[in-house]
């Protein structure tokens, strides 16, 4: 229960992060949708999805044991019609999600170092500065997830938006049909053995050299 209360606020605001930057790039774009529905903010509540945000990562952190758990919020509503250029506006706030969550990514390994020393000098303070050390590896793994999952190509999936854009015209408009079975298949990723862990060798890859790189600011309470 401790490990997933101090998951849950890193879940949250690399959701919320992911989505405001959808909202801000879509917004220096030209199309104010998101801004006029109150969702260009920081601010979590606009963006709760009670299905995504609550009950998805609950149920599958109690289905796991506490082994793994996910979610995401309420997807930014984007027009991209009124984008000055449709097909950079469209590559730029497709992937505008992902480059934040990467960045968040790097911003957690940084984090860590950064509490590491302090709990070397602060040794007083070294239970609290280990506590907040689990929160950030936490957000390591969780943003490099959110990242690599939302290239995943399958519709609505912000790769599946980038990969439209790079295609041919034909291929293209025969691809965007793939978005009527785009629930389907995200569901048949995490169901069918070995599909997620093919699709997402990339974020736990990245995930394990980067904590190869910091391990060594770890501090005791980490592992306790």
């Amino acid at each position: 229960m401790i490990s997933f209360l101090l998951f849950v606020p890193i879940l949250l605001f690399s959701v919320v992060a992911h989505e405001y930057a959808h909202a801000w790039t879509a917004y220096r774009q030209g199309d104010p949708t998101a801004y006029m529905l109150g969702r260009l903010t920081l601010n979590p509540v606009p963006h709760i999805d009670p299905m995504m945000s609550v009950l998805v990562p609950i149920v599958l952190w109690v289905a796991t044991h506490g082994t793994f758990t996910f979610g995401a919020a309420k997807p930014v509503p984007v027009d991209p019609r009124n984008f000055r250029n449709y097909r950079k506006g469209e590559l730029i706030v497709s992937s505008a999600g992902i480059v934040t969550n990467l960045i968040l990514g790097l911003l957690c390994a940084l984090l860590f170092v950064a509490l590491g020393i302090a709990g070397s000098i602060f040794i007083d303070a070294e239970g609290v500065l280990s506590i907040l050390q689990r929160m950030v590896l936490y957000g390591i793994y969780l943003n490099y997830i959110l990242a690599f999952f939302n290239l995943i190509p399958v519709p609505p999936l912000d790769g599946s938006h980038i990969l439209f854009q790079l295609l041919p015209p034909a291929q293209a408009a025969r691809y965007r049909q793939l978005g009527r079975f785009g629930f389907v298949l995200i569901l048949a990723i995490f169901l069918i053995p070995r599909v997620s862990d093919v699709l997402l060798w990339p974020a736990t890859t990245a995930a394990r050299a980067t904590l190869g790189v910091i391990e060594s600011y770890a501090l005791p309470g980490l592992t306790q």
